[in-house]
């Protein structure tokens, strides 16, 4: 009587690559998931967090649940199904999210965990599930356990340290996020359907093969989503303005960003942006029109077309992190670099310390992130570098989005009132009851700020209700017990979030 021969045992080497193949998509899948959500939830610390905490869920209920199937069951079998079922819930998380996203966006925690969860949760589970099939099939005596346990933990986190800066410094800038989770998919699909071959010489069968070509057409199937381009950072719109046949709205994620009049540079759609201009106009006058002009951020870069338009002597230096947004605002926004409009691509923080002492007359903070400025583009150190490139009688102007309570646009007039001798606040006398949240327009200067003349210059736009300008004691008062913001402490997402 002759026995058959048994499957071959799992090999070590071969046992490590397919733990750091498993580990690696898991986080490949994790990175890639906030850009998938961004356009639902928006880009804060929340989303992250959301993201972050439902996938080590996941991959704690599946290591849970791997183990008990791999006491239960012969695991070398079951290694490959559980590869290609990861892949095909990775696949099936792009329409999943595609549906609910569209039912269930905001900003809180409910829509955020519930979007991340349905999405991803699955795949996160069920390829964190393959790592104790591996290792139980690989062992082969208690003697070395704790070498091949070591080793193929240290081969998981090879993988996830490699997914996670391939996806993020390489792969979402190449491809579409959508067709890098489809990818992902299906390359676990056939190492899945390749590894049960190998382990078993069975093939995997229509069902499975079905599934995947099915999931795949899905995926090609529904809507393309609401971007017209992804960057590293956003998901990129120009919606056309069904009343302005000229007028674009630039959208990022979940924001409307900038409106841009191709046809006139001197309309400004938005009411925080009239304010800044509020601001600009008695500079221009003072400089003659030839003022020098900091922006930080540029999105549409209306703002900087406008103050062009009314002052062509102006120049202007624009700090816009996303080069992908630059090359939108060139190809469908009007944009027009010169001498005279100069675009530095890159973060803020880093682009600011080659820029001259004292060569500004006016600096604009307009960057976001999501619906709040970046943390680092806040603080009192951030502050300082701005004051370093002002000019003495310069003025620093920001737009803050905050909640009803104001809570982060306290912190940051404390901020600014460290280091700047006079500093006012812009805004809808609504916001200022504590009625509703919006836009918060910030002005800081050494030299003394016209409250004055900025409420008369907003009444001359018609543009709704009436602006307040804040200042001395009335900003003491509001401002109370509000703590400056630091690099060490600055809660943006939390403040604003309260």
């Amino acid at each position: 009587m002759t026995r058959e021969p048994g499957p071959p045992r799992l090999g070590l080497a071969v046992a490590a690559w397919i733990t750091f193949l498993a580990s690696g998509s898991v986080l490949v899948l994790e990175i890639a998931a906030g850009r998938l959500l961004a356009p639902y939830v928006g880009v804060s610390l929340a989303t992250y967090t959301g993201i972050i905490g439902v996938m080590l869920a996941g991959i704690a209920l599946g290591a849970w649940l791997g183990g008990r199937i791999a006491d239960a069951r012969p695991p070398a079998p079951l290694i490959g199904p559980a590869l290609a079922a990861g892949g095909l819930a990775a696949m099936a998380g792009v329409p999943i999210v595609a549906v609910v996203g569209g039912a269930a966006s905001g900003t809180g925690f409910g829509p955020i965990v519930l979007l991340a969860a349905a999405g991803f949760a699955a795949p996160a589970a069920i390829l964190s599930a393959a790592a104790p099939l591996v290792v139980r099939a690989t062992l082969r005596d208690m003697a070395t356990s704790g070498s091949v346990v070591g080793q193929l933990s240290a081969a998981g986190t090879g993988g996830a340290i490699l997914g996670t800066f391939l996806t993020g410094f390489v792969l979402l800038g190449l491809l579409p996020t959508r067709v890098l989770i489809v990818a992902v998919g299906v390359l676990l699909v056939v190492l899945g359907m390749g590894v049960r071959w190998w382990l078993t010489r069975r093939s995997p069968g229509p069902p499975l093969a079905l599934a995947a070509a099915l999931l795949v057409a899905a995926g090609a199937a529904i809507p393309a989503g609401p971007c017209d381009r992804e960057s590293a950072y956003y998901c990129i719109a120009i919606l056309p303005d069904p009343d302005r046949p000229s007028g674009r709205t630039l959208m990022l994620d979940r924001l409307r960003h900038a409106y841009v009049d191709l046809a006139d540079p001197l309309h400004l759609e938005f009411g925080y942006v009239r304010r800044f201009a509020d601001v600009a106009l008695p500079i221009l006058d003072r400089t003659g029109g030839a003022a020098e002009v900091l922006h930080i951020g540029g999105g549409g870069f209306s703002f900087p077309r406008y103050l062009r338009a009314i002052a062509p002597a102006s120049r202007h230096t624009v700090l816009e992190l996303d080069p992908v947004v630059v090359a939108t605002a060139r190809e469908r926004l009007g944009l027009v670099e010169s001498r005279e409009l100069r675009v530095v691509a890159g973060d803020a923080r880093l682009s600011i310390r080659a820029l001259p002492d004292e060569g500004f007359d006016l600096v604009v903070g307009d960057a976001f992130g999501g619906l709040s400025v970046p943390w680092h583009l806040t603080t009192r150190e951030f502050v300082a570098e701005v004051d370093r490139v002002l000019r003495a009688d310069g003025q620093y102007t920001l737009n803050l989005i905050d909640g009803p309570r104001l809570l982060f646009v306290r912190a940051e007039v404390a901020t600014l009132r460290e280091r700047f001798a006079h500093v006012a606040l812009v805004a809808s006398p609504a916001s200022l009851r504590g009625e509703s949240g919006g836009n918060v327009v910030l002005v800081a200067s050494h030299a003394p700020i016209d409250a004055t003349a900025l409420e008369a210059q907003a009444t001359t736009w018609g543009d709704g209700p009436a602006t307040e300008v804040v200042t001395g004691a009335a900003l003491d008062r509001l401002t109370g017990s509000a703590r400056p913001l630091t690099d060490d402490e600055a809660p943006v997402d939390q403040l604003i979030a309260r």
